[in-house]
């Protein structure tokens, strides 16, 4: 009894200690410091994805805000931007098909680029490719917010500034995952665009093996469902 009393202790004095973090002030400073320097990455790229990483001034927690922020944008995006500019059949809207547009590109660029880097004497773990990618999502979630507004207050011969920003956030995003990219693995340039070349290529073969296997278990378990209405038919 004695030893359930330490552990029941030990159990609740950690867990007092993690929301007591939770609550103080300070871990809010944190998050609050680690979701602003999202705007200095964005502007000194180098120095900022490795600081990011290897002075520890990001945080996961940010990042997971900063995807969340993206996702958000992009359903904003959809069905707030003037139909000048984006069409869309809100009948056949899903959220949850943009919640997976987004999320599940940046996991397959994650797992898929840890997997070959590791191969290639990269120095990034899996956590610091996906928290280097999500910090590179901030343009993309800014300038969309901007654009959505921008949609509301010109027509669609004036929307040339609208696309401009599309084409920046684009290329300022791709711009900064390559800079991520070099700076958590401690690539040269030319590498980091071998190495992300090949990460798109294994994105594709990833998606190439999961289709082929749920074309598998799907054909399997339509086989034994219809040979269980065989055995049934017969017997019955």
């Amino acid at each position: 009894m004695s030893t359930l009393s330490r552990l029941g202790s030990n159990l609740v004095f950690h867990t007092a200690r993690k929301l007591q973090f939770f609550i103080e002030k300070s871990w809010w400073q944190h998050l609050g410091k680690t979701l602003r320097y999202a705007l200095y990455v964005v502007v000194h790229p180098i120095d900022g994805f490795w600081d990011l990483i290897h002075e520890k001034r990001g945080s996961m927690v940010a990042a997971h805000i900063i995807v969340a922020a993206t996702i958000l944008v992009e359903i904003m995006r959809l069905t707030l931007t003037s139909f000048q500019f984006v069409t869309i059949n809100m009948e056949f809207f899903n959220a949850a098909v943009v919640f997976m547009r987004i999320l599940l590109p940046l996991i397959l660029w994650t797992v898929a680029n840890w997997g070959l880097t590791t191969l290639m004497d990269g120095k990034g773990r899996m956590g610091h490719v996906y928290m280097a990618v999500s910090y590179a999502l901030t343009p993309y979630v800014i300038l969309n917010a901007v654009m959505i507004v921008l949609s509301q207050l010109v027509t669609y011969e004036e929307g040339a500034l609208y696309w401009l920003l599309a084409g920046i956030a684009f290329f300022w995003t791709a711009i900064l995952i390559l800079a991520g990219m070099m700076m958590v693995h401690d690539y040269t340039l030319s590498k980091t665009i071998l190495s992300s070349f090949l990460t798109v290529v294994g994105m594709g073969v990833m998606v190439f093996i999961f289709v082929v296997f749920f074309s598998l278990v799907s054909d399997a378990i339509a086989y034994f469902v219809s040979l269980y209405r065989e055995v049934l038919f017969r017997v019955l």
